[in-house]
């Protein structure tokens, strides 16, 4: 599927001033974490036998496909603005170091899950820290299972590059609430404290929807 980016002309740009302002620092970077609710989905892929880990990834990439704003790089001084961003995930290997595995969450999920596990097993299988050569277009997602934290560093690249980056930790169930630490971190170039709110109110909805579709299946 193509997935060619348009150029958003700086000229008439309402943020032009904030993203010269911001793509002039050394750190960019602009981020928070919040506790999302899997409860619902978490239910319903045990009654379902569905990979948790992997119908959250689905979720998540769902909902930041449905920013604008973080689906927009800068790429050589201008700013793009991609139809859709695949995500790319770490696999943990079992000897402790990890792969990066590519996957297409904007398709239906019936076709993601049965294209996830073979691409999910394929990068636990591998040997070395393989990437994209063309990361431009990528959510780098990440998933710290083992702690259920509140609040993240992560590293970045210099100089600063402008893919979100959303990780999450360990969910806690409370009853049917299971709150799960997800932090995501953008480049404040082309992301503002409201889109990251924005960002915020789909994973929720997104893990509600798959949910009741597994348990109508």
């Amino acid at each position: 599927m193509e997935n060619t980016p348009r150029v958003i002309p700086l000229e008439g740009f309402p943020r032009r001033a904030h993203f010269e302002y911001f793509a002039a620092m050394a750190n960019p970077y602009v981020g928070v974490t919040v506790k999302v609710d899997v409860g619902a989905l978490l239910h319903a892929c045990r009654a379902a036998g569905t990979p948790f880990s992997l119908s959250v990834i689905y979720c998540m990439g769902r909902a930041a496909n449905a920013v604008p704003q973080l689906r927009q790089r800068i790429f050589r001084g201008e700013i793009l603005e991609y139809p859709r961003c695949d995500t790319s995930h770490t696999v943990l290997r079992p000897d402790e170091t990890y792969g990066y595995c590519r996957l297409n969450c904007m398709q239906p999920f019936a076709d993601f899950l049965p294209e996830a596990r073979a691409r999910h097993a394929a990068a636990q299988r591998g040997e070395n820290l393989e990437a994209d050569a063309d990361e431009t277009d990528l959510l780098f997602l990440s998933a710290l299972p083992w702690l259920h934290y509140t609040a993240l560093t992560q590293p970045v690249p210099h100089p600063a590059d402008s893919n979100p980056r959303i990780t999450w930790g360990k969910y806690q169930e409370e009853g049917r609430r299971a709150p799960l630490p997800v932090t995501l971190l953008a480049n404040h170039a082309l992301v503002d404290g409201i889109h990251i709110a924005h960002f915020f109110t789909h994973p929720e909805a997104e893990m509600a929807g798959l949910a009741a579709a597994l348990q109508e299946t």
